[in-house]
């Protein structure tokens, strides 16, 4: 999620568990450790790809910010020996503070690796838009209600009642992920498609409206999927290119990429170079991760030395309001195959 999200939740945490202690402090405290986590994206990895998948990597962690949560707890306690609040209690803030940002991030389709060292692939449960004000705002609401009044000798209901709701919300969007890949599902079932595999994510900014990929060989088939439909979901049937991967057989980042994506990715060739897409982030047309794999030189394609990340294409409002239309009216025409196609340009 976020950085405005990871530190709302990191300091409504720390205020529902320490704000009596700690007053606005708690505040404070739990934003800068709720960020925590994210501090990896200074490191300098060798290129675009190295980046986007060693992010989310060993600092989120379960293994690795549970242990720092036990240092963290054991050098507050010998600063402040007498605070009010027990060391079993503090421990627990730290580690939830922490543990919560990772599995957040997980809810989001980007992947987050939870159980590095190991060569797991990166868990992405995919019920989260990376922004999502619904999810948010009762939490900076918490957060603004805390600086306003302060925590100090007051019951924490307000941070409290955020932190369920926020949680009831999450419940929310694992239902609707469900709903969406059941009715796929069957329209697939009905058109005698076998996917290879299928990925569902939210659309942009909300949890009504649904985009579920299914991979099928040289295509893949795309859909919206909204609460409010009556009839199946119509599935738009889209090239991926993938005759263009045995040019990158002998590429250790494009072996990465498969690993990082499970195999959720496009191939283009753009003027003279080999764009990769992945599929899962973003909207139909506008995904944020593309790279520069190799050129064509020679008659033959040269895999890059260095792999580039391409600027990414934004959508308008004019394509957003497309989408917020098409949660209520499932006849409101969204044109993935068109939006598919600008993936083709430069």
């Amino acid at each position: 999620m976020d950085s405005i999200t990871q530190m709302a939740l990191g300091a409504t945490i720390q205020g529902a568990l320490l704000g009596r202690w700690q007053g606005r402090k708690a505040l404070l405290y739990g934003a800068l450790l709720g960020t925590l986590p994210d501090l990896d994206v200074v490191i300098d990895y060798p290129d675009a790809v190295d980046w986007m998948t060693h992010h989310r990597g060993f600092s989120h962690s379960l293994v690795v910010l549970s242990g720092l949560a036990l240092l963290l707890a054991w050098l507050v306690r010998r600063r402040h020996p007498t605070a009010g609040y027990s060391a079993q209690r503090l421990t627990l803030t730290l580690w939830l503070v922490l543990i919560t940002h990772p599995l957040l991030d997980a809810f989001t389709s980007y992947g987050t690796q939870l159980f590095w060292p190991l060569a797991t692939p990166p868990v992405a449960w995919s019920t989260l838009f990376i922004i999502d004000p619904l999810y948010t705002l009762p939490l900076l609401v918490a957060v603004g209600a805390g600086l306003a009044r302060g925590l100090k000798d007051r019951p924490a209901r307000l941070p409290t009642w955020a932190l369920a709701l926020s949680c009831l919300y999450i419940a929310c969007s694992v239902a609707g992920r469900q709903m969406a890949e059941q009715r796929v599902e069957q329209a697939l079932a009905a058109a005698q498609i076998r996917p290879q595999a299928l990925f569902v994510a939210p659309a942009p900014f909300n949890v009504l409206l649904w985009r579920v990929i299914a991979l099928d060989g040289e295509d893949y088939h795309e859909a919206l999927v909204s609460w409010f439909d009556r009839a199946p979901p119509r599935l738009s049937r889209i090239p991926r290119g993938t005759q263009l991967a045995a040019a990158l057989r002998d590429s250790p980042q494009h072996q990465r990429l498969q690993w990082f994506t499970q195999g959720f990715l496009r191939y283009d060739r753009i003027d003279d170079q080999l764009i990769i897409t992945d599929l899962r982030l973003g909207m139909t047309g506008f995904h944020p991760f593309r790279f520069a794999m190799a050129s064509w030189q020679d008659g033959r394609w040269q895999l890059a030395e260095r792999v580039e990340r391409l600027p990414a294409r934004r959508g308008d409002l004019a394509q957003l309001q497309q989408l917020f239309a098409r949660i209520w009216n499932e006849e409101q025409p969204v044109p993935l195959e068109q939006w598919a196609q600008a993936l083709q340009r430069p």
